[in-house]
């Protein structure tokens, strides 16, 4: 990431990440204009981008590219992301960001703008700081930022998932359906609420014929693969000392060519992919990649089928770091066919080839209506499954040599392919309100 974009830039930055999920309505066909769209502009999508300049200028952060797709608007930042679907809304921001004190804003804008008076589910997680003491505003502090959360929540939980001393990862989310109206501000009048549906109304996507994915349109789906001490090898191609002439002149070409040198671009099968990218100078960068997983993306709010990944990289030694996030619901298992999403652990392994990471912590983060249907029937949870695919992508020997569809860091320059291992350090499976959570760390075998 950009480090001379913080205020304290001489210092280390700080590259995991705060992110706010907001939904004002369980999807995109239950907002009030749905049925009014022309091109997919309804919602929060209506919102002008200048009106996002000014919210993000809160934040402490810009707009560096922006790419609109079918369903989602993309906004990669000068410090992560910020992805605008209709009923929902993303903020993704890492160093010394001020990423809750935007939230009072968006509500506002989500009023103004979208005619969207009530928050349906909120969402705001982040693994431990490397540097906690460098932060502001209440993210100093996880209780301070629970705190601030509450005074405009009346519904919240906060929660703290693994080693407290170790990698641990943060999580603060509301509940739906309880009559939950948002605060546009401090000591404001409370905003008119409008009704929106109880979370069993929600009808989900339209069903895909014929298809491995025909289920997993009613899911939210959320993979993250948060890495440090990211290897020599994996650094130096994020360092762009020997390009900083073609990074400062097109930082998006540069950024772009990168990916497809390194495997970035082939992580998804390119032909549905839409990749924006950005290298800073003079070292770091971030992507943001819209997916059309499915087929009917576009045609309609109740046919979801775009989703995202986003990738942010940190590469200075002492405090390197990577993150990969996507959306998209993957299928439990492989295909040979290089057109098709992979499934959850060739991602895995195609994501930690690229980085190599000393260490590592993965999250799945889905709606559990399908693993309360599973363990009724006798059946595995997505949890369970998941947590099978951490351990086989990781754990297994050479299990990250000679990847399909992602390069390896010896390509064209005599070095070897990562046949690292690894060992895992924490397993955690969590039951939330109305999701289900699989945690795991993992370290680097010597």
């Amino acid at each position: 990431m950009d480090s001379a974009a913080q205020n304290d830039s001489c210092g280390p930055f700080e590259g995991p990440e705060k992110l706010l999920e907001i939904w004002f309505a369980p999807s995109p066909d239950q907002l009030p204009d749905a049925s009014s769209a022309t091109d997919g502009k309804f919602g929060l999508r209506k919102v002008p981008k200048p009106v996002w300049e000014e919210m993000l200028d809160i934040v402490k952060c810009k707009i560096l590219s922006y790419v609109e797709g079918e369903e989602i608007d993309a906004y990669l930042l000068s410090e992560s992301s910020f992805f605008v679907s209709p009923h929902r809304l993303i903020l993704k921001t890492c160093g010394t960001t001020l990423n809750l004190l935007g939230l009072p804003r968006i509500l506002e804008i989500a009023r103004q703008h979208a005619s969207l008076c009530s928050v349906y589910r909120c969402f705001y997680s982040r693994k431990a700081f490397m540097f906690p003491e460098r932060q502001y505003g209440p993210h100093r502090d996880w209780r301070a930022e629970v705190e601030y959360l509450d005074a405009i929540f009346p519904n919240g939980a906060a929660y703290t998932v693994g080693k407290v001393n170790g990698d641990h990862w943060l999580l603060y989310m509301t509940s739906p359906g309880e009559d939950m109206f948002a605060m546009t501000a401090p000591n404001s009048p409370a905003p008119g609420e409008i009704p929106l549906p109880e979370a069993d109304e929600a009808s989900g996507a339209g069903e895909l014929e014929a298809s491995e994915f025909a289920d997993f349109t009613k899911q939210d789906y959320t993979i993250e693969i948060l890495m440090t001490q990211l290897s020599p090898s994996a650094r130096a191609k994020f360092n762009h000392a020997s390009a900083l002439e073609a990074v400062e002149h097109n930082p998006r070409q540069h950024a772009l060519d990168l990916s497809s040198a390194i495997g970035i671009s082939d992580i998804f099968p390119p032909q549905l992919t839409t990749l924006d990218a950005y290298s800073f100078s003079p070292c770091g960068y971030s992507s943001n990649a819209l997916l059309k997983w499915r087929d009917g993306t576009g045609e309609g709010p109740a046919q979801s089928g775009e989703g995202y990944y986003t990738i942010h990289v940190t590469p200075e030694d002492g405090w390197s770091y990577a993150s990969f996030e996507c959306n998209v619901p993957l299928p439990s298992l492989p295909t040979s066919q290089p057109s098709k999403i992979p499934d959850l652990k060739t991602l895995i392994r195609r994501v930690v080839n690229i980085f190599q990471p000393g260490r590592l912590t993965l999250t799945l983060f889905i709606s559990s209506e399908d693993n309360a249907n599973a363990e009724e029937e006798g059946g595995e949870t997505a949890v369970e499954t998941a947590q099978r695919a951490f351990k086989a992508a990781l754990m297994t020997s050479k299990a990250l040599s000679g990847v399909c569809g992602a390069r390896t860091s010896g390509e064209g320059d005599g070095e070897k392919e990562f046949q690292g291992t690894y060992r895992r350090t924490d397993k955690i499976n969590y039951e939330f309100g109305g999701y289900d959570l699989a945690f795991a760390s993992f370290e680097l075998r010597p």
